[in-house]
């Protein structure tokens, strides 16, 4: 007979997507709000967006214990940098900041994956893109947590952004208006918030125990990561502002 015992892990994966989208001088993100373990819904009016500055928002789905503690973090390191420059950090600074903090965690990561978004120095929009251990790159969209297999494909074909590669170096920003790119989110969000981990659990049952065919129950059970709402946060020169979508509830 197998020993058995019991295991822990320190982290746990609460669900949600994030997606940004970069223009020539806005910048949208946009999260749903639903929170979740495992196949249990804990709230479902959670804000996964972040004001780190004036012009800088960030978006994380994953372990959302580790999403608060980043985020703390970021703001005293950002008070600090405001004492001593007597000004706020840009949002490529910020991005850099969020780079650095995530590495030296590198051993044991924040388990949170973040979409910055905000404006640059010179009114463009900018979105930097991250994994759990602090990589990351400017690009003019991107998407991150358990939506985003099916929502970067869906952003790659109506945006098709040009490669990193090309030379000289193509602007990232998307040439959609910032109306345009609102309503692009609020689509991406109603067709892909049904996107569901399917997971196929097997019991094989003793011999005598319980009469079922084959000695088996088949179960299958969804694990609702994310819907609910979806608030967007919009960035220009006019400022931040909010607005939310209703998703369907199950």
């Amino acid at each position: 007979m197998t020993k058995q015992q019991a295991n822990w892990s320190p982290y746990d994966n609460n669900g949600g997507s994030c997606v940004a989208i970069a223009g020539a001088d806005y910048c949208v993100i946009a999260a749903d709000t639903r929170m979740s373990t495992g196949y249990s819904i804990l709230t479902r009016d959670y804000s996964k967006i972040c004001q780190l500055a004036d012009k800088c928002v960030m978006a994380s789905s994953g372990f959302q214990a580790d999403v608060k503690a980043l985020q703390k973090v970021l703001a005293s390191r950002h008070l600090i940098y405001q004492h001593q420059h007597n000004k706020q950090m840009s949002c490529p600074a910020m991005g850099q900041l969020l780079s650095n903090t995530l590495y030296y965690k590198r051993f044991f990561p924040y388990y949170s994956f973040n979409v910055l978004g905000g404006l640059d120095n010179e009114g463009k929009g900018c979105v930097f893109t991250y994994d759990a251990v602090g990589s990351y790159e400017r690009v003019g969209y991107s998407s991150q947590g358990s939506g985003s297999t099916l929502i970067m494909p869906f952003l790659d074909n109506q945006l098709k952004s040009p490669s990193p590669l090309l030379l000289p170096a193509v602007d990232a920003v998307t040439p959609l208006s910032e109306s345009e790119a609102v309503d692009l989110v609020k689509t991406v969000f109603a067709s892909c918030h049904r996107e569901r981990h399917i997971h196929f659990v097997v019991v094989m049952l003793w011999s005598g125990t319980v009469d079922f065919v084959n000695d088996t129950c088949k179960e299958l059970t969804k694990e609702n990561s994310h819907g609910d709402k979806v608030e967007i946060v919009i960035v220009n020169a006019d400022g931040i502002h909010r607005e939310f979508m209703d998703l369907r509830k199950d």
